[in-house]
């Protein structure tokens, strides 16, 4: 009885016998290849629709507060106006209504109104 042997099948389920020489390199540096291209796209839209806008609202939100001088009104992210009467390293000191002052973060500044205090007729 003569003997039948069967070609070696690798993992991936394609023979590696040995009758296809080298041509299994090329079609694994082809598959790399296919994959980078994906990944270097997903790269871009996520540069350009997260880091890119998030580095230019943080670059506006440093400016704001570095402008903020003694005298400008501004609001806060939680809705208060107040008039800065007090600049301090890391707070401002807000006055909101006559006589009463809160500190505020620096960081919790949303936008900056008006250099000029309000008048009576503005109240």
């Amino acid at each position: 009885m003569a003997e039948q042997t069967t070609p070696a099948v690798s993992p991936c389920g394609s023979p590696s016998g040995g009758g296809g020489g080298g041509s299994g390199g090329g079609s694994e540096a082809a598959g790399l290849g296919s994959m980078l291209f994906p990944i270097a796209i997903f790269v871009l839209i996520f540069y350009f629709l997260i880091l890119r806008p998030q580095n230019k609202r943080r670059k506006e939100q440093e400016t704001l507060i570095g402008g903020i001088t003694r005298g400008d009104q501004i609001v806060t992210h939680g809705g208060i106006f107040g008039t800065v009467k007090e600049i301090r390293d890391d707070s401002f000191m807000l006055e909101i209504a006559e006589g009463v002052k809160i500190r505020i973060l620096k960081v919790a500044v949303s936008t900056k109104r008006t250099s000029t205090p309000l008048t009576t007729e503005d109240k």
